[in-house]
């Protein structure tokens, strides 16, 4: 069902119909009887006046009388001689059984007739008339025909009438979806209406308790995140300067050290990731979303990381347009690159090679990474964007540590952005090649 609105609108109108044809078939049997009843009647009194205004009893069958084509009549005496009879009435008895008073219906002349039998006691005669009976088949359909045809003319009228009716009804209801669009994301507050009807009153209740019920959790899930930022980063940190003075005075191996000191860096970037992977959620990117540059956004990510991509001596360029203008959220953005260039950094061999390519057309902004590392094979390209997903899992060829959510980030932010993203083989470097469709302002 898709529109309430439509769906009244139709049953009503179905409604009415059915109703509508039961009592005009109704009214046409009654219509029938009634005519009947009439006509019956009619012959009944034809014959009757028929009986006492003539008293001539010598035969003049050649005499004729002239009544309308679809009415006769007939006058016989006792021994069966036709006295005198309409112009359209037929030479011989209408029926073959004897003479009785009362109703009978015949056919000749190619109708059936409905004949009416009197016998005139004083002159010992017998008086017969007769009507079509399609005829009052006819007018019977005729009544009912004039009946129908001002209520199959009002029902065009009375499908508008219903449908404002039904839209005024559904006023409320309307005005209740045009508030909660009209929300912004940050706006967890009740809805207030005035005159609601009873019918709606507990849909509005119930959308209300729902929205408290949803700020108390999104406050719940930022005081955790705050608390949480501050309760994991503070004992990491503390944790990497104690490794660093363990190492300088430790006489252990480099190898074991090596170790523990990977290991606090991983947890250290777990944090961080899933920190990031709460921090983007679409509902707080919603509130800063504005026109932003990718091609500056790259510039200030490839500044900041930029230490880490020289430490393994590898190059990395960035080409294409210099204005690549999107709506997004700036920071979610940067987070996007940062993470595609680090994840290429990860798992580019030392004095490998990346590249960052911005291209732009009428529709859409094209952003591209690729490197010269060893790709993914094409039966992981849909896996790695899922959450804690990592290509052969802790013992990637590459030896490269790494929690399995970056790609994750990234998927995540591209869809709050509308942006479709695809992986392919780079051309170029050989290696990975991950680009992303965003549409133009």
């Amino acid at each position: 069902m898709k529109s309430i609105r439509t769906y009244l609108l139709l049953a009503l109108l179905a409604t009415i119909t059915a109703v509508t044809f039961l009592s005009l078939l109704q009214g046409y049997h009654s219509s029938l009887a009634k005519t009947d009843a009439l006509f019956d009647e009619r012959l009944e009194n034809l014959a009757s006046i028929i009986v006492h205004a003539n008293h001539d009893t010598s035969p003049r069958v050649e005499r004729f009388m002239s009544l309308e084509p679809t009415v006769f009549f007939q006058i016989w005496s006792n021994d069966k001689t036709l006295i005198v009879r309409s112009s359209n009435a037929p030479s011989e008895k209408v029926y073959a059984a004897a003479f009785s008073t009362g109703f009978h219906d015949v056919n000749f002349d190619a109708f059936r007739w409905r004949t009416f039998v009197l016998k005139d006691v004083l002159l010992d005669r017998w008086v017969i008339t007769g009507e079509r009976i399609d005829l009052r088949y006819e007018i019977a359909d005729n009544i009912v025909l004039s009946a129908i045809m001002p209520t199959v003319l009002a029902i065009p009228i009375a499908a508008l009438i219903i449908w404002f009716a039904i839209g005024y009804g559904l006023k409320p209801l309307k005005e209740l979806t045009e508030q909660l669009n009209d929300k912004q994301a940050t706006d967890l507050s009740p809805v207030v209406m005035n005159n609601t009807p009873v019918e709606i009153n507990q849909l509005l209740l119930t959308t209300n308790d729902l929205l408290l019920r949803l700020n108390a959790a999104f406050l719940r899930e930022q005081q955790f995140s705050a608390d949480a930022a501050h309760e994991l980063r503070t004992p990491i940190s503390a944790l990497k300067v104690q490794v660093h003075n363990f190492i300088k005075r430790s006489a252990s191996s480099d190898d074991e050290l090596a170790s523990l000191k990977q290991g606090v860096e991983r947890m250290e970037h777990v944090v961080e990731q899933v920190l990031a992977l709460y921090r983007h959620s679409p509902d707080q990117a919603m509130q800063q979303m504005g026109t932003v540059d990718l091609h500056k956004i790259a510039q200030t990510v490839l500044a900041n990381e930029f230490s880490q991509i020289d430490a393994k001596q590898q190059g990395i360029s960035l080409l294409g347009d210099e204005c690549a203008l999107i709506h997004g959220n700036q920071f979610a953005l940067e987070s996007l690159l940062q993470n595609l260039i680090l994840n290429a950094c990860k798992y580019t061999p030392t004095q490998g090679s990346i590249i960052v390519r911005l291209s732009v057309n009428e529709r859409q902004v094209y952003l591209s990474v690729e490197d010269s590392g060893p790709g993914v094979a094409r039966k992981d390209h849909e896996r790695i964007f899922e959450r804690f997903y990592r290509v052969d899992g802790d013992q990637h060829a590459s030896g490269t540590l790494g929690c399995g959510l970056g790609l994750a980030i990234v998927k995540h932010i591209a869809t709050m952005h509308r942006a479709n993203i695809s992986l392919d083989s780079s051309d170029t470097l050989g290696g990975l090649k991950i680009t992303l469709q965003f549409p133009c302002l």
